[in-house]
């Protein structure tokens, strides 16, 4: 449909993932921001150490909380959304204006780069790639990597907040209650969807209904991403009937989220939101029922 063809027509204009390859051909172009994104829930300030000691040339760290995230209220999920005057202000002191070509980058083809992709394109930017296999993928294919702390040159962003990318809790409550037709997608592991385990949040299962496809189930065993008909197979199967814009993206806390709404617009499926509160900020009001078990269709 027309989506997909808008979709298309997006990546022509501007790739959403690059290659090793790519990236390397255009590692001199003085419009290019390359941003770390590494990050890891146990251990929030291992991604500042490790980029501190090697990363891409001239790669800035964002990190998730304190970059990526405002800050947690009574009633959030655990990462919320920055404020947006607040994360462009953040990227025009990295040195990024309009004309700027973002290049977020993880572990492998991670969440946290993904997350980076999604909010620079919520505040109006379009030229925002993510690399493909990450650093690793960088590091097998003889890419350098360096300790220096790049010169920032500041510049300026306007920020123009595309608030019909994500929705909020009452969308969700709708979806649930049956008042709006939709379908939430859960990102999380099927053992946390099926609430059989939960280390991070105090109530273990899944929003009423909701599907699951693990974000990892979009990768290939190196960490890059599937191929775009392999990823349509992937949501064909897992959606059914349902039109990519009646898609909500869920996780724990909006982050992992990002990831697949990431892999659906690769796959050609334009048009799926986010739930940026996601399951952290659901059951965070003790109304909201939760189910366990079976992965429904």
């Amino acid at each position: 449909g027309r989506d997909v063809k808008v979709a298309g027509r997006w990546q022509a204009e501007h790739p959403i993932l690059l290659r090793v390859d790519e990236l390397q051909d255009r590692l001199e172009d003085p419009t290019l921001v390359l941003f770390d994104c590494r990050f890891r829930l146990q251990d929030p300030a291992w991604g500042q150490r490790v980029s501190a000691s090697a990363h891409l040339p001239g790669a800035r760290h964002a990190d998730l909380e304190r970059v990526l995230s405002g800050p947690v209220t009574p009633v959030s999920g655990r990462h919320p959304l920055p404020d947006p005057a607040v994360f462009a202000r953040w990227l025009a002191d990295q040195g990024v204006d309009h004309q700027t070509t973002l290049v977020a980058y993880d572990e492998t083809s991670g969440p946290f780069a993904t997350r980076l992709w999604w909010l620079a394109r919520w505040i109006g930017l379009r030229k925002v790639s993510v690399l493909d296999g990450g650093i690793q993928a960088w590091r097998r294919q003889g890419g350098a990597v360096d300790s220096e702390m790049p010169v920032l040159r500041p510049g300026h962003l306007k920020p123009a907040p595309d608030d019909r990318l994500w929705v909020s809790t009452r969308t969700v409550e709708s979806i649930v209650a049956g008042r709006d037709r939709g379908i939430i997608l859960d990102a999380r592991q099927a053992a946390r969807y099926l609430g059989q385990e939960e280390p991070i949040d105090r109530v273990a299962g899944h929003i009423p209904g909701a599907r699951n496809l693990c974000y990892l189930d979009t990768l290939t065993p190196e960490g890059t991403f599937k191929s775009p008909a392999e990823l349509c197979r992937s949501f064909a199967e897992c959606l059914g009937e349902f039109s990519p814009e009646r898609v909500i993206h869920s996780c724990g806390s909006g982050v992992t989220a990002c990831h697949t709404l990431f892999a659906m617009e690769l796959a050609g499926l334009s048009g799926s939101r986010l739930y940026a509160g996601s399951y952290s900020e659901w059951i965070r009001d003790g109304t909201h029922r939760v189910e366990t078990g079976s992965i429904g269709r």
